[in-house]
């Protein structure tokens, strides 16, 4: 008796485990909705959830992309600084919306000029300028900061991408 309870019980959880697979499998594929469509690919009048749009866009990356692309780094130390950073940040992607470049704004502070701002671009400045005292210049200075270093990171890529030398590195160029 106890031997026919045991495999009755096996073949219910095994008659369990294989239904709901089945059922898995048949609302994937045939019961619900993938991406808007219903049974056959007809619209639904309901919108993507973020969800599937966010599957959607994992299926088509790839490994090969860097995770990290369009990072802009803070390395200021200043109330001054922390400004500069959030206005160029601000711009920046607001002319770059998918950016894949990434860079690092960095602050030396001083107490007779104010604060000397950079911007590196693959370890090269690409923009460097003193920000006076006052706060209210620093979203200014931060506009064209940011069009000046779109137009070098542009001629940078473009010289590294066409000359092409044996004898020099990547970081040389």
């Amino acid at each position: 008796m106890k031997l026919i309870t045991t495999l009755a019980l096996f073949v219910a959880m095994a008659l369990t485990g294989t239904l709901s697979h089945a059922q898995n499998t048949a609302s994937k594929t045939n019961g619900a909705p993938q991406n808007g469509t219903i049974n056959g690919g007809v619209k639904s009048s309901l919108p993507e959830t973020t969800m599937d749009q966010l599957e959607a866009k994992e299926d088509k990356t790839s490994i090969f992309e860097d995770p990290l692309q369009g990072v802009i780094t803070n390395r200021t130390i200043t109330v001054l600084g922390n400004d500069f950073y959030q206005y160029f940040s601000a711009y920046w992607n607001t002319l770059n919306q998918d950016s894949r470049y990434s860079l690092a704004v960095y602050e030396r502070p001083t107490a007779r000029w104010g604060s000397e701002v950079w911007i590196e671009f693959r370890q090269e400045r690409v923009f460097r300028t003193f920000l006076s005292p006052a706060r209210q210049a620093a979203k200014d200075v931060a506009e064209a900061a940011a069009d000046l270093v779109q137009k070098n990171v542009i001629r940078a890529e473009f010289m590294r991408m066409t000359f092409i030398n044996q004898d020099l590195g990547p970081e040389e160029l």
